[in-house]
Formats: C-alpha cells, sequence, structure tokens
C-alpha cells in the first residue's frame, strides 16, 4: 500500500487519516517568468502610459528655469488663485490619465505650507500665492478620476543645510513624507537628476557637490514612502523607473524595460522602464511670456514616438502667472485628443478571425488561445509553448479593411520578451506584401505601436487589407501577448 506495511497500520482509527490532495505545481500551465519582471507598482504606472508635467512655482514670476535660491518670497505672487482643476481636465481633454505638479523645483521654493522652511508659500507675495497647490492638485485628480504625483527636487540650492545629514533627515526626506500624506494613492513622486551645484544655501553663496546615490538614502526614502502609498513609483533617483536619454519626447526603436537610456539593455540585472519627459512648448520649463505651443500633430509624433516605443510620455504643460494653462495651450490639447481618438480610437481587429501557429495547453481555469488578444481584457493573454520563441498571427476579415497602426501588448507581469517580429498585409488580389520593411520592428514590451507605412509623422491613405500577419521571429522565452489591435 504505497510503500506503508500492515504492522505500520495497526494502532489508527479510520478517523485518523485523511485524504490529502495536491495541486500540480503548475495547475494554470503559465509561462515560467522571464527576468527581471515588475513590481505592480510599476505595471501599474505603465499603464499610466500618457500624463503631464505641469512646472509651476517661483520661476514662473522671475522669467528663471533655475532658480538660485535666493529669491525673495514675495516674488511669488499669482495674478489669480492657481486652478489644478484646469489643468488637468485641459490634459484629460488630449487623452492624458494623470499629472505631475512641480510643488519645489531646485530653488528650494515649496507650494505647501511645509514645515521645514520658510521659503514656502507660507511667505508668498499676495493671498493667490497662499493656494496650497500639492492639497488642490490631488483633489482634483480625484475628482477627474486621474492619477497624480509630485516632482520634488533632492537639490535645494536655498537651505543652508544642503551638503550636510541634516538637510537629508531633516529637509528632504521630511518634505518627501508630508507630500506622500496629500494621498495614497500617489502613482509616482518625481526626482530630478540635477542635485548639487552653485547656489545661495542660506547665504553661503558656494558650490556643493553629492554623490546621489549615497547623500539621500534613497532605500530608506522609498520604503518609507511605499509605507504611505504602496503604489508610488519613485523616478530617476528613486531608482523604480529610468529617464529615456532625452527631453525630445522619443524613445529608441529597440527599446527594453531595464538598463539605461532610450534603448535599454536586453541584459539588464532588475525592470527600471523608460519615461519620456517632453516640453509641450516652444521655450523652457516653466512658462515664458515668448512661448508658443506645439501643434498636435507634433505631439501626436511623439506620442507615437514614446508610448508607442515601451515607454510613457509625460509632456509638460506650464500654467501661466495667473496660475491657468494659456489658451494656445488648452487649444492643442483638445486637438491632440481628436488625433489620438480618430487614428487610434477604432480597433478593426474583434472584428477579425484570428488565428496562431501555435498556443499552449490550457490550464486549470485559464486559456491562452488566440481569443484573448482581441477580447479587451488586458488580463487574459495569448502564449506560445515552452521551447517556442517564434509564432504567427494571422487576422482575417470578411471585408476589405484600411488599416495605418498595429499596436500589441505582451503580458509584462512575466517579463518582456519579444526580440523581432515583421509583419505583412494580403492585398486585394491575395498576394502578401511585407508593411514597412525598413523600420525597426524589434522590442514590444508593455506596448508597441507600428505605423504601418514606416513613418510616425504621415499617416498616409493606408492599406487595403483582407489579412494581416505578425510574425514574431525571435523572443527571450515564449513570446505572449495580451492585447493585439489594429487601427
Amino acid at each position: 500500500m504505497c510503500g506503508l506495511s500492515m504492522f505500520a497500520l495497526q494502532g489508527f482509527a479510520q478517523s485518523d487519516f485523511q485524504l490529502v490532495t495536491q495541486e500540480p505545481a503548475n495547475a494554470e500551465n503559465q509561462p515560467a517568468p522571464c527576468h527581471p519582471v515588475p513590481a505592480e507598482r510599476q505595471v501599474l504606472w505603465n499603464e499610466t502610459e500618457f500624463y503631464a508635467f505641469f512646472h509651476y512655482g517661483m520661476n514662473t514670476f522671475t522669467n528663471a528655469e533655475w532658480g538660485y535660491g535666493n529669491e525673495d518670497e514675495s516674488k511669488y505672487a499669482p495674478l489669480g488663485k492657481p486652478d489644478p482643476e484646469q489643468w488637468l481636465t485641459a490634459v484629460k481633454a488630449a487623452g492624458m490619465k494623470g499629472g505631475i505638479a512641480v510643488v519645489k523645483h531646485h530653488d528650494g521654493f515649496c507650494l505647501w505650507p511645509t514645515a521645514t522652511t520658510t521659503h514656502s508659500i507660507a511667505n508668498a507675495g499676495n493671498e493667490n500665492g497662499k493656494t496650497n497647490i500639492p492639497e488642490l492638485f490631488a483633489q482634483a485628480a480625484r475628482k477627474l478620476d486621474m492619477k497624480y504625483g509630485f516632482y520634488v527636487s533632492p537639490w535645494d540650492r536655498n537651505s543652508a543645510y544642503y551638503g550636510t545629514d541634516k538637510y537629508v533627515t531633516e529637509v528632504f526626506l521630511k518634505q518627501c513624507l508630508e507630500l506622500a500624506e496629500y494621498g495614497s494613492d500617489q502613482f509616482e513622486m518625481w526626482f530630478d537628476g540635477a542635485n548639487g551645484g552653485d547656489g545661495y544655501y542660506g547665504g553661503k553663496n558656494t558650490t556643493i557637490s553629492v554623490d546621489k546615490d549615497i547623500y539621500y538614502d534613497i532605500p530608506n526614502l522609498r520604503a518609507r514612502v511605499h509605507q504611505i502609498a504602496p503604489n508610488c513609483v519613485m523616478w530617476g533617483v528613486g531608482d523604480e523607473a529610468r529617464w529615456i536619454g532625452n527631453e525630445s519626447g522619443y524613445a529608441g526603436n529597440t527599446n527594453w524595460a531595464m538598463g539605461s537610456g532610450e534603448s535599454g539593455d536586453i541584459n539588464g540585472w532588475y525592470w527600471k522602464p523608460g519615461e519620456s519627459d517632453a516640453k509641450a512648448t516652444s521655450a523652457g520649463w516653466f512658462w515664458h511670456s515668448t512661448e508658443t505651443m506645439k501643434s498636435a500633430a507634433t505631439l501626436f509624433q511623439m506620442y507615437l514616438e514614446t508610448v508607442g516605443r515601451n515607454a510613457t510620455l509625460i509632456l509638460n504643460c506650464p500654467p501661466n502667472n495667473y496660475g491657468v494653462l494659456p489658451t494656445a495651450t488648452v487649444t492643442q490639447l483638445e486637438e491632440l485628443g481628436k488625433l489620438l481618438n480618430t487614428r487610434l480610437g477604432t480597433d478593426l481587429a474583434p472584428k477579425a478571425n484570428i488565428e496562431v501557429s501555435e498556443a499552449r495547453a490550457n490550464g486549470a481555469t485559464r486559456t491562452y488561445a488566440a481569443q484573448n488578444m482581441i477580447d479587451g481584457d488586458k488580463d487574459t493573454y495569448w502564449a506560445a509553448n515552452d521551447g517556442s520563441h517564434s509564432a504567427t498571427i494571422t487576422l482575417t476579415w470578411d471585408e476589405t479593411q484600411t488599416i495605418h497602426y498595429l499596436m500589441m501588448q505582451e503580458y509584462i507581469r512575466l517579463g518582456q520578451r519579444i526580440k523581432d517580429f515583421k509583419v505583412e498585409y494580403m492585398t486585394e488580389d491575395g498576394a502578401w506584401k511585407e508593411l514597412a520593411p525598413s523600420f525597426e520592428s524589434t522590442t514590444v514590451g508593455y506596448k508597441r505601436i507600428m505605423p504601418l507605412n514606416g513613418s510616425t509623422s504621415n499617416y498616409g491613405s493606408g492599406y487595403k487589407a483582407k489579412a494581416l500577419r505578425v510574425t514574431i521571429l525571435d523572443s527571450r522565452a515564449c513570446p505572449t501577448l495580451h492585447t493585439l489591435s489594429v487601427f
């Protein structure tokens, strides 16, 4: 009896035995993770995709980009009451899902009544200036069902303590924790890479250098902020998301969610997805009276070259000296929203018959069928068999469709996998033709939007297709996709 002798069973009543059932080690037959993989907060951050930057503060009133730290607090005197709800309403119309408010720049001036310094709105030049920006910003985001977070500069050109241990423990860390208290639902805290240099520093008027990797005690800061706001990703110095490597609104055609710079590194040891920070206006990050707004067409191209290349896009829209976004900004944001809706708003894939060269066997409650890619559910996905590094996906329509873009999304909870792919379409006479053969079609990651004509700036007339075929040519492990869309 399975290795037990009858002697061994003597002395035990029948009720002493219980039937023990053990689930298989992988009852759902899920693919093994392809490391590194993201933390849940990083997945949620990636899903934000497109959000705004609002550079606003002392520099708005001094016509500067980097304040020295010696500015008289009374210079901060908005001509109207700052209106974060107006900011967020305007960017929501552009298709953005949230925003980051700059509430302390390098000059050290704080847009909330902090206990850490007198260089704050507590001493603003008028009553409009005493408006608590983080408080109103968080309230407006919740009202509009948008994500929100704050930019707080680690570098402080005003503080007499900068460069000493006291600055980290009594100023910077406390400021971050004060901001975290404005909402446990924050999605990102932004730490600029500029750290140390010349400044006022309480009247010292000197140059101070720090080792940012050690000085700011980031592991402790990260742990304490996560205790308050568990889904808050710490950008930049916080090391949970990376700068894409430029401020021009583009990522590499090949872009891994690990490593650094525009393309990342396939051999990176930990998950560090890219964020592209770019300006929607012609001048600096802060508002300047001479600035102009970039066109909706230019901003749409930025979207394709960032969100469409496995990065997020944080687009800067600076409020003016009245504390609101200028009319020209609001107008172009509305036009951008219309472009996104017109060009990427109607998915043709669900109308098609979808087939794959292979799909792994179902699990106890989960399937890996091709249909999962067009069911509109990001939590279901198609997956190939273990050991497979290539596969073919074919969409076929009953009627010819005019197509411009292909969008694919990997199930990144199991890691980024796809290394190379190509796309073909079936013409009306039944011939297969490759689309954008010279376009670099390599990585997918969280999201890849491929212009089928190979151009991010020219929408073109599209292609009349009876079918579309995606061939995954190489992958780090069996490929997975939770969404495949055609526009």
